[in-house]
């Protein structure tokens, strides 16, 4: 990171920590142990008790989810509070050229010389670069900063933060913090402001879209395509996806379907199909459908869901869901929004993509606000803005003061 002078302390503690944070190269695909033991000292230090639960995922990797408590002076951990989440995955880097760094006041390149490493955080232009930066450990930063700041002997409410593993790949982490961590468990019976961190530009998302899905498999019998010894799966599979098409344009049209406090409107009904095949002289033996919609409050799409199941049935094609998660709702109105709304002064609004918010559904007081837009995450060469990462630092800390103090 370059070695300019900033003159905000609260800054310069903020750019240190996400820059540790971005070190640590948690992609959903291998561990987040090391980066939640980090996150874990650092919170011991600051008067917090720890809970953690770990899980192998489906590929036998260690997972790790953290519940972070500093109770207040009292010692009781009812009544509310706060309670802050993130996840500490981060998606793949598939390509990474590192951000331009003016040289002269006529030439620019980029930077650095040597082949960029997405896991080196970079300071360019008032924008910290390094993939997770905005979504979303820039915001786990912000949130540490803004407790480092609260003296403990203020606080007569507790107040918690929460590392989740596999956000990025459905919610695997959070899902099994609320069937296993007993950190957990004391959090939801508080039922605190629940804020996760997700980049909104630090707008107020009252409410978000859920995901669901599921797979069409049809099973044929590979042979070479000069023979008759091969049935082609995909044969089957034709008049199943005529079926996906039909209910694709459905979901766009039909008015039931719709709710306008959402852009897009609709499910966002997407589907896609492969053979598997590589080559043109195999017969394919099986072919696979897949569907994702994202489901609004009270539209699931379960009935467009109940007419694929039914095809598949007739075409003797199997038919399996994809766990996702359930939509987030709170009504606009209610007291915590217009309480965080007068502390920030940015936008209630909806979002079409889903967070770990919607697994969390024993809170009743959710709602996702963060550092960073939303148009950088999982984009080649991520960033967010300095000025982004000192107003979610105060942000954070004006609703420490609000719900703990």
């Amino acid at each position: 990171m370059d070695s300019r002078q900033l003159s905000d302390p609260v800054l310069r503690v903020t750019l240190q920590t996400l820059t540790k944070l971005i070190s640590f190269p948690s992609v959903s695909s291998t561990s987040n142990v090391a980066v939640n033991d980090y996150l874990a000292e650092q919170l011991e230090e600051l008067g917090f008790a720890i809970s953690r639960t770990e899980y192998l995922d489906r590929n036998d990797v260690q997972k790790s989810n953290l519940v972070a408590v500093r109770p207040p002076v009292s010692g009781s951990l009812a009544g509310g509070g706060l309670a802050y989440f993130c996840h500490t995955d981060v998606v793949p880097v598939n390509r990474w050229t590192g951000p331009v760094i003016e040289k002269t006041a006529t030439q620019k390149t980029a930077a650095p010389d040597s082949p960029a490493d997405p896991f080196q955080a970079i300071l360019s232009d008032d924008r910290l670069y390094g993939r997770g930066a905005c979504d979303m450990k820039g915001s786990a930063a912000c949130m540490l900063s803004a407790i480092k700041q609260i003296d403990p002997a203020q606080q007569t409410a507790p107040l918690w933060f929460v590392a989740t593993a596999d956000e990025e790949v459905g919610f695997v982490g959070a899902k099994h913090m609320v069937g296993h961590c007993a950190g957990y468990a004391q959090l939801a019976a508080a039922d605190p402001v629940a804020i996760i961190g997700e980049p909104t530009s630090l707008n107020i998302v009252y409410a978000h879209k859920g995901i669901a899905g599921f797979r069409v498999v049809s099973q044929g019998r590979a042979g070479h395509s000069a023979t008759n010894i091969g049935i082609n799966a995909n044969e089957a599979m034709v008049p199943m996806l005529e079926t996906l098409l039909q209910l694709s344009q459905q979901s766009r049209c039909e008015g039931a379907l719709q709710d306008s406090r959402f852009d897009p409107s609709h499910l966002s009904w997407n589907f896609g199909v492969s053979d598997h095949c590589n080559t043109l002289n195999i017969t394919p033996g099986r072919s696979t459908a897949w569907v994702s919609l994202r489901a609004m409050p009270e539209i699931s799409g379960q009935g467009l869901i109940d007419v694929a199941r039914t095809k598949a049935a007739e075409l003797g094609l199997e038919l399996e869901m994809i766990d996702g998660c359930a939509p987030l709702w709170n009504d606009p109105d209610c007291e915590h929004l217009q309480e965080l709304q007068s502390l920030t002064g940015t936008q209630l609004q909806t979002a079409c993509y889903a967070t770990d918010g919607g697994v969390l559904e024993q809170l009743s007081r959710r709602v996702v606000i963060g550092p960073g837009s939303i148009e950088q995450a999982h984009t080649v060469d991520e960033w967010i803005s300095l000025e982004q990462l000192q107003q979610g630092t105060k942000v954070f800390h004006d609703a420490i003061l609000k719900w703990c103090t």
